[in-house]
């Protein structure tokens, strides 16, 4: 048996628990790269509580090498980024401590390639070029989340989001042109940015999200969180990130109301860690924020309805397909359905304004018959569409093709 080969890995915040949508596919990658290769991952930790999981993350890699992230001394570094005029994204992830672990480990051991995982970690697979071959898993496109961001907010944020995603997206393309290959979620993603990067066709491909349907299963002897006769609506997700505090707001501001009227036994259950100031003010009579909570499954699978109201949001939504996979049905907008790719028929219902999510769940929560059938298709779906390991299989040839280019260089 061949000898494994060295792969470092370039993650922006720590790839465990997997409890939010970036964590989810950083550490699901980690694990498929684990499998064949000797991993050196280099990561970021901004949440206290994850220094508890550092020896889980230990277990999974060869070396790990990790810098703290004190959040509001970073957002004030970020700025420097508007005197050098470079994306604030990279000052923020800037460290001399991980630049020098970079450089040490690429000194020491002979490397097979440099996965990088969100493009403000490039900034280091840089140094390696191009010796050590860089294939970037962007995710998503990062730059058009600020710039759909800027309306929302009052200037000067609204000002400072623009010039993020003007000065972003002019990295993003620098680095896609640099690299081997580049990864985005979803077809639409891919498309997107390469209306803005046409130099980089060839080079860019679609990798999309999966789901753990093994994890994400019913039980039967799961115990319901929710009160006998309650009807619970269920929204989760990391409830400090712009997308998911936008969602809820709307839900409660615009279509709570009414089904209220309706079903007074009705409540909107947010869960998810890390509730901001606007999250937790909508607490009351018929909204629950639960906070962090130690498993999220009891919640989806006894939840009457379960909704993903996110008008700003890119991307595969981790939390549709762990919804999907607990047999419920989903409402959510086109944008976050189209890019899963299932139907109604499939359990997955599309709404994009407050009238047709109104109806969606009227017609769940009349009909628990049509409920369950739905999520029995839902389910089906996942687990034949949505496996991990088919999607990111994806990036096993381009490793490949980085060993024989660097064979090919060193015999050169």
């Amino acid at each position: 048996m061949a000898a494994a080969s060295n792969i470092l890995y370039l993650v922006h915040r720590l790839p465990y628990p997997p409890n939010k949508g970036d964590k989810v596919r950083s550490y699901h990658l980690l694990r498929h790269l684990q499998k064949n290769h000797r991993v050196f991952l280099g990561t970021f930790v901004d949440d206290p509580d994850d220094l508890q999981h550092l020896p889980t993350v230990r277990s999974l890699c060869h070396e790990l090498h990790v810098e703290r992230i004190h959040t509001p001394s970073a957002k004030i570094k970020s700025l420097t980024g508007v005197l050098s005029g470079e994306a604030l994204t990279l000052a923020y992830y800037r460290s001399a401590g991980m630049r020098r672990w970079v450089e040490q480990t690429a000194a020491a051991h002979e490397l097979k390639a440099c996965v990088v995982f969100s493009s403000a970690m490039a900034q280091y697979a840089q140094l390696l070029l191009p010796r050590v071959p860089m294939l970037l898993d962007f995710v998503d496109v990062d730059s058009a989340k600020w710039t759909q961001y800027a309306p929302a907010h009052r200037w000067p944020l609204s000002m400072l989001y623009r010039r993020e995603g003007r000065r972003l997206l002019a990295y993003e393309r620098a680095m896609a042109a640099s690299a081997q290959r580049s990864y985005f979620v979803t077809p639409n993603e891919t498309a997107l940015f390469l209306s803005q990067a046409p130099e980089c066709a060839g080079r860019v491909q679609s990798m999309g999200n999966g789901v753990d349907a093994d994890f994400f299963a019913p039980d039967p002897r799961r115990e319901s969180p929710f009160a006998p006769g309650e009807q619970a609506i269920v929204f989760t997700g990391a409830m400090d990130y712009w997308p998911n505090i936008d969602g809820v707001c709307w839900f409660v501001s615009d279509m709570l109301p009414g089904l209220v009227a309706r079903h007074p036994r009705l409540r909107f259950y947010v869960v998810g860690r890390s509730p901001a100031p606007q999250v937790q003010a909508l607490a009351g009579a018929h909204v629950v924020v639960t906070g962090t909570v130690p498993d999220v499954r009891p919640y989806l699978q006894h939840a009457s309805a379960v909704v993903a109201p996110l008008r700003v949001a890119r991307g595969i939504q981790n939390k549709i397909l762990e919804a999907m996979a607990m047999r419920q049905a989903v409402i959510t907008v086109s944008s976050c359905a189209d890019a899963i790719g299932a139907t109604p028929e499939q359990g997955l219902l599309r709404a994009d304004s407050p009238e047709a999510f109104a109806q969606g769940l009227q017609s769940l929560l009349e009909s628990r018959a049509k409920g369950a059938m739905l999520g029995q298709q839902a389910r089906r779906y996942v687990e034949d569409a949505c496996s991990w390991q088919a999607h990111l299989s994806t990036i096993d040839s381009c490793l490949g093709h980085a060993g024989a280019a660097l064979a090919g260089d060193a015999g050169a």
